[in-house]
């Protein structure tokens, strides 16, 4: 199957299901995608050498304002998508079947964790996979070690604290921290 294909139905059915010859062409990309990872988190690469090992498991052109300290990881790559200015610290890992996308001028701490994918609750049918976006918008800021969790959006400007999971939307110019992570105060309070 065609990558471009393959997109369009995941993003359309929001569903990959075990088995489904989309699920196959799914663990095709996502074979390719861990071994250009391994690549780039085994050698000593020029930011240069970075930002091209990052367009081929992306399948875009990474803008030259791109900056990823590795080891990084992705489970299948080819949905995410980096706009300018952006800093990747090292030790994430980006689960990004349900699509990944990242605002301008965001930085993204140590060890984060974003995660489109939930399972099927039925153990007999666990193999299934829900997909829903994430969303990073312009000059989001995420904390170390924090994980986002299917279908949210960090809104423009926004800080996730070190550490937190975030559950739900976070609004724009503001300020969240914890597990669940909640509301601790607006951005403009902190400038």
């Amino acid at each position: 199957m065609e990558i471009n294909t393959l997109l369009l139905n995941m993003k359309k059915d929001g569903v990959l299901k075990a088995g489904s010859e989309e699920n196959a062409a799914m663990r095709e990309v996502s074979a390719e995608t861990r071994k250009l990872c391994a690549e780039m988190n085994n050698g000593a690469y020029t930011d240069e050498e970075i930002r091209n090992y990052m367009s081929g498991i992306t399948g875009h052109e990474i803008d030259e304002s791109f900056s990823l300290f590795v080891p990084f990881t992705a489970d299948f790559g080819k949905n995410i998508k980096i706009g300018k200015n952006v800093f990747i610290n090292s030790g994430c890992r980006f689960q990004d079947q349900g699509g990944i996308t990242i605002g301008d001028g965001s930085l993204i701490g140590h060890n984060v964790v974003l995660a489109t994918i939930n399972h099927d609750y039925d153990p007999k049918n666990r193999g299934t996979m829900f997909l829903k976006p994430i969303v990073l918008e312009t000059n989001s800021w995420i904390g170390s070690n924090a994980t986002i969790l299917p279908g949210i959006t960090i809104g423009e400007n926004s800080v996730v604290a070190a550490g937190s999971v975030v559950t739900k939307d976070v609004p724009a110019n503001t300020i969240v921290a914890g597990n669940p992570a909640e509301f601790m105060s607006n951005l403009e309070d902190k400038i």
